[in-house]
């Protein structure tokens, strides 16, 4: 078939066979079809979407599209996380270096901004000298040395994936739940694994907004991964709010940093050591949840987990004495706004898809493949839902470049943020786990 005849039999509901999933991913990856029939054939599987043999078939023919990651000889457990995309989510910053402190092998391989959300790349690349480009042989060689590399997909590893993540993001075509199952797991079997934890957001700043589609997403990837001998860990979380105060690019490198030092705030180090429990024992790195999660608090206590995000840096031609003077050398905006109150109450919400497309307004996210980030804008916002308010009450900080651009930043909190009168219900951080086991609600 031609990729015509495949967004023919896809528009009108059909069924595309493994080979045709195959041969279409691989010419995606050699560059031979034109970005505008890709973008019809996403289009296509947004409304139509993929059945199960289909999922499966899109994601191995991505996985398999270049190379991978080869570790096998690494006798430590390897685990990765991934999280399925929200607002002011630097959990991997904190996590990786926090993990490996531990003694796991963790070959971290993020995305950049999708859609209205931010990307552990473009966080980690306001780092001066931050190089998230490895080949292969150099992330192998560093994770054999410091049990940790944080790299980006590069072209070796699951081509099609990327051409066809940065369309989605593009087109507007990234809330499927086969889409994102087969573009997180490509990459994920790309790093010979023995173990995946996925933080899977659900609320109203996620790409799914429903627990059912959260829950049907997480068991998606669940089977994904054993049909490689990859057990799977999810945890559904919330975005219903951002997480931590920081949101943008690095001003969240700089709350990460605090988090690794045991300051931050409590949501984001809750989240941070409730993920990485699930990680170590996917290693069989501590024998259970107690002593699991003792470990980390060590780990961050000790100072171990700070120094070894400077030798990930140091490793990865960063200027690591950010670790130390984060405020020195990271971007910093021309100007900061503050952000009042405009009445008494309580804050009824915070929403974070506005939160994430003011940032996108303001420079710090992409609207189009070729956009240039500024990593010095964004927005600090520390006022919480369920919060008591008083008219001029600093609610949040605009830290922009320019008068517009510190506009745009009003209007999205504007937008996001709702003063009220009515009681709010505490926010359940963490609400399912689930594996392949089944589904767990937690209290």
């Amino acid at each position: 078939m031609t990729l015509r005849d495949l967004i023919e039999t896809k528009r009108d509901g059909g069924h595309i066979s493994a080979a045709e999933w195959r041969n279409f991913t691989r010419d995606v990856a050699a560059g031979t079809l034109p970005d505008y029939q890709i973008a019809a054939l996403l289009m296509a599987i947004y409304f139509r979407g993929l059945d199960g043999d289909e999922t499966v078939a899109l994601m191995e023919g991505m996985l398999h599209s270049g190379r991978t990651l080869d570790l096998r000889h690494l006798a430590t457990g390897r685990v990765d996380k991934h999280s399925t995309g929200g607002v002011g989510d630097k959990v991997s910053l904190v996590l990786a270096p926090l993990v490996a402190s531990c003694g796991v092998v963790v070959p971290m391989m993020s995305g950049r901004g999708l859609g209205h959300t931010g990307g552990t790349l473009d966080k980690l690349e306001s780092i001066p000298g931050f190089n998230t480009r490895l080949t292969l042989a150099r992330a192998t060689a560093q994770i054999e040395q410091l049990g940790c590399a944080l790299i980006g997909q590069t072209g070796e590893i699951a081509p099609a994936d990327k051409t066809l993540y940065a369309l989605r993001d593009a087109t507007a075509t990234v809330e499927v739940i086969p889409l994102i199952a087969a573009s997180i797991m490509s990459k994920k079997l790309a790093e010979s694994l023995t173990g995946l934890v996925i933080d899977v957001k659900t609320g109203a700043g996620a790409f799914l907004s429903n627990q059912v589609d959260s829950i049907t997403l997480a068991q998606t990837m669940i089977g994904l991964g054993a049909r490689h001998h990859c057990p799977v860990v999810a945890l559904l979380t919330n975005m219903d709010s951002p997480l931590g105060i920081a949101c943008g690019n690095a001003n969240e490198v700089e709350e990460a940093i605090d988090a690794l030092k045991g300051g931050g705030p409590p949501d984001l180090r809750e989240l941070t050591l409730r993920l990485g429990t699930e990680m170590l024992l996917l290693a069989h790195a501590a024998p259970d949840a107690v002593a699991a999660r003792a470990q980390l608090e060590q780990a961050i206590d000790s100072g171990a987990a700070l120094e070894k995000f400077r030798d990930i840096i140091d490793a990865q031609g960063g200027e690591s004495r950010v670790c130390d003077e984060p405020e020195l050398l990271l971007p910093q905006p021309a100007m900061r706004v503050p952000y009042l109150a405009t009445k008494d109450g309580i804050v009824q919400r915070i929403d974070p898809r506005a939160i994430g497309k003011g940032i996108t307004a303001m420079g710090g996210g992409r609207s189009g493949m070729t956009d240039i980030l500024d990593p010095s804008v964004g927005l600090r916002i520390t006022a919480k839902p369920g919060d008591a308010v008083q008219r001029g009450d600093m609610l949040a900080t605009i830290e922009a470049r320019d008068a517009l651009c510190a506009a745009a930043g009003r209007a999205a909190l504007d937008a996001a943020l709702v003063i009220g009168d009515e009681s709010v219900a505490p926010v359940v951080l963490v609400s399912h786990r689930i594996t392949a086991a089944g589904v767990e609600q937690l209290a």
